[in-house]
């Protein structure tokens, strides 16, 4: 198999920071494709972020293991435009709850007019993440509470310079 046979999937966020219901999405997704860009948004337009896109980039990297199927990319274009670039298939998203279907139906359809060809699979948390968000886990470290089993390690020792 060559390089174009390979069945490509994106998994796109913002990462403010990464967690480990992320990390559990994106290992999962790489069982399931051949590759797996993960998409870093450089900056988005519902939310300001913490952390730099460089940093937030590093520390995907630095969680996930090397030399597997997993590639880490950012972009500030189209997602569809992003995953044609690396001649993705699919975009691979996590589902916590209820809440978060209004939104993803709601991109899901609109990235299916750009691109027809390309389909949203939605992947649901493990138990044991369902209730994780970057945005809660933000606000348990800026008041000094214990994320150590929501984040990887990367992403622990930001906090403590950041927060202490």
């Amino acid at each position: 198999m060559n390089n174009n046979d390979k069945i490509t999937a994106v998994c796109p966020g913002t990462y403010d920071p990464v967690t480990e219901g992320h990390l559990d999405i994106i290992r999962r997704a790489a069982i399931l494709f051949d590759r797996v860009v993960v998409g870093v948004l450089a900056s988005s337009p519902r939310k300001d972020t913490l952390f730099g896109v460089d940093e937030r980039e590093a520390m995907l990297e630095a969680s996930l293991p090397s030399n597997t199927n997993i590639k880490v990319e950012v972009f500030d274009t189209l997602l569809v435009d992003f995953a044609r670039k690396w001649g993705a298939s699919a975009l691979v998203k996590g589902l916590r709850a209820i809440s978060d279907f209004e939104y993803e139906f709601q991109m899901a359809q609109l990235n299916r007019k750009l691109a027809p060809d390309l389909e949203t699979i939605y992947l649901m948390a493990s138990p044991e993440y369902s209730f994780l968000s970057s945005s809660g886990v933000k606000e348990i470290a800026k008041y000094g509470g214990n994320v150590d089993d929501l984040v990887p390690e990367a992403v622990i020792r930001r906090f403590e310079e950041l927060f202490q």
